[in-house]
């Protein structure tokens, strides 16, 4: 009689939660400067509002903001994305990272 192991590998999950919801939620994710960046497909829309917000990096290029809004709490300017990296960065391009309290796990 032979005994089979079965191995199970879970690929590393990065999830971003605040005020009690998940936000994001993906295998597949990016990593720059220590800021996870989720794909627009991981991220639930509902709960991101657009800002009026930009911020400019000399590596990425100019960034958009989304306010975050669960349960009629608003946390502003909590998620950034490039909308169009500069050529080092098309890897985050369109992706979104998260701050402002948005706890980010992996």
């Amino acid at each position: 009689m032979s005994l089979r192991r079965r191995l199970r590998y879970d690929p590393p999950m990065a999830r971003a939660t605040w005020n009690g919801e998940v936000i994001a939620e993906s295998d597949k994710f990016e990593i720059v400067e220590g800021n996870v960046y989720f794909p627009p497909d991981a991220v639930r829309s509902e709960f991101l509002r657009p800002s009026e917000t930009h911020s400019v990096c000399s590596c990425k290029g100019t960034a958009s903001y989304y306010d975050l809004e669960v349960d009629g709490a608003v946390n502003r300017d909590a998620a950034w994305f490039y909308p169009e990296t500069l050529p080092a960065a098309k890897n985050v391009e369109g992706y979104l990272a998260f701050w402002h309290g948005v706890q980010v796990e992996r």
